[in-house]
């Protein structure tokens, strides 16, 4: 069987490709067929060639074939609809007549048969296999019109022996999965190309809002890295993003850039005033040094410095000409009011010895002043307001201290102070005479009050009423004690 040739009708119409083996038929060149891998018919087995002979050939790495991927069950189905007459011609059934699909001479008919049963198997496989390609997401439009096509020659008049009806009703069930599937893909497309533009446009709309909030606080570094990142987010989605029509993507290309440009003019424009400003700034700034360099030799240290704070507060004022001009520009003033005040500051070192043995003298006086408190009662905080006034004319006499020490010893003497005249005005308080009277009408109206919750609360019957009464007399109870 291996040396046998297999010959076929010339009007034989094309069938699926089979695998080369020296007993398949010769076919005519195949139409275009589906992108799936087709079943392979099995063949007859070919002779096993000697080791000696292999040895002979080189290596050839051939994926091997299965025999067979159908089942026996669906061959002898499928060969139910056909038949092999004497002359090994093969007929298959078609409604209520037989037409001829080819021969195979030189096999039995069970081997003819089996051939053409193989081959309408492998068909319906291919049918299938398109079936299960339409389920794909990444399936195109013309995939599908490929593939209707090819299937569509093949099975108009297939050279195989099987159920041609139901065959062909498959591939028109097919065909109807087909056009559907390419409806669900435009649609899919036009909602793509949609939420494409939707994206886009939403690119835009940032960068004209950005345009559009441009004014004298702007960061325009941080502005044009926000543009820069916009236009990165627009190119990336032209490379990712399904395409849009040409006209959109004009229109918003349009937007896109007038909103670049407005942005583009307007840091120009920004960056031309600041450069105005800056040599503003600059001249300003070489005023303030000439004042300083005038004031630098100056003894007349109150004065001086007053005039050099003043000169401090016009640098904040002018504002900057730049980081290199003003660290330049800082450094000629800074030399100026240096020399200022490091003769001041030698000038405050000679004194700060006498401050200090003033800081001595006054501490000595802190503590005797502190000895006067507490006081008992308002004698007592009448002698110590005498000796606290000869303590503080003291203070008076003795000077200046360290300004780091001043406010510390200050503080405690204001404390010292404070006692004794807590304790006087509580003296005067008690002696106030419309204070007693305002205190003895209070004490009336509450001790009214009570009496009249005293009969409220008895002849009160609910329990709730009864309990906020007695807790309002509570109340009231302890103002009186606090009054008395």
């Amino acid at each position: 069987m291996a040396d046998e040739t297999v010959t076929e009708p010339e009007h034989t119409p094309q069938t699926p490709q089979q695998a080369p083996t020296p007993a398949a038929p010769k076919q005519p060149s195949a139409a275009p067929q589906a992108k799936a891998p087709v079943p392979k018919a099995p063949v007859p087995k070919p002779r096993i060639p000697s080791p000696a002979a292999l040895a002979k050939k080189p290596a050839q790495h051939k994926v091997p074939l299965p025999a067979s991927i159908h089942s026996q069950a669906d061959v002898t189905t499928a060969e139910s609809f056909g038949r092999v007459n004497e002359q090994g011609t093969v007929f298959v059934r078609e409604g209520e007549g037989e037409r001829e699909v080819g021969q195979f001479p030189g096999a039995t008919n069970e081997e003819a048969l089996s051939l053409y049963a193989h081959r309408f198997l492998d068909l319906k496989a291919k049918l299938e296999v398109f079936a299960a390609r339409l389920e794909a997401t990444n399936i195109k439009p013309k995939e599908i019109d490929d593939s209707i096509k090819s299937l569509g020659e093949e099975v108009a008049q297939p050279a195989v022996v099987g159920d041609i009806a139901a065959l062909q009703a498959r591939y028109e069930e097919l065909k109807k999965s087909g056009e559907a599937k390419k409806d669900t893909l435009a649609k899919a497309h036009r909602e793509a190309v949609a939420k494409a533009v939707a994206e886009r446009t939403a690119i835009v709309e940032k960068a004209e809002a950005l345009t559009a909030s441009l004014g004298d606080s702007t960061n325009w570094r941080s502005t044009a890295d926000k543009f820069r990142s916009l236009f990165d987010q627009w190119q990336q989605h032209q490379r990712t993003s399904v395409k849009i029509d040409k006209a959109d993507a004009d229109a918003l290309w349009k937007r896109f850039s007038s909103a670049r440009t407005a942005f583009n003019q307007a840091r120009r424009k920004w960056a031309q005033n600041r450069d105005n400003e800056r040599n503003e700034t600059k001249r300003l700034k070489e005023e303030i040094i000439t004042e300083a360099n005038e004031l630098k030799d100056s003894t007349t240290w109150g004065e001086t410095s007053r005039k050099f704070n003043e000169l401090m507060d016009r640098w904040k004022q002018a504002g900057r000409a730049g980081r290199n001009e003003d660290d330049a520009l800082w450094a000629r003033f800074r030399e100026a009011a240096d020399t200022f005040f490091n003769a001041r500051q030698a000038d405050r070192e000679q004194t700060n010895s006498s401050e200090r043995e003033n800081l001595t003298k006054k501490e000595e006086l802190l503590k005797k002043a502190e000895t006067l408190v507490p006081v008992k009662d308002a004698k007592a905080a009448k002698q110590a307001r005498q000796a606290l006034a000869a303590i503080q004319e003291q203070w008076d006499e003795i000077g200046y201290v360290p300004r780091e020490d001043m406010r510390r010893i200050e503080g405690r003497l204001d404390a010292v102070d404070k006692q004794i005249k807590a304790v006087e005005d509580a003296e005067w308080k008690s002696r106030d005479p419309e204070a007693d009277a305002r205190k003895s009408s209070f004490e009336e109206q509450l001790t009214a009050q009570l009496a009249e919750l005293d009969e409220q609360i008895d002849a009160a019957s609910d329990p709730k009423k009864k309990a906020r009464l007695e807790s309002e007399k509570a109340t009231k109870e302890q103002w009186l004690n606090a009054v008395k």
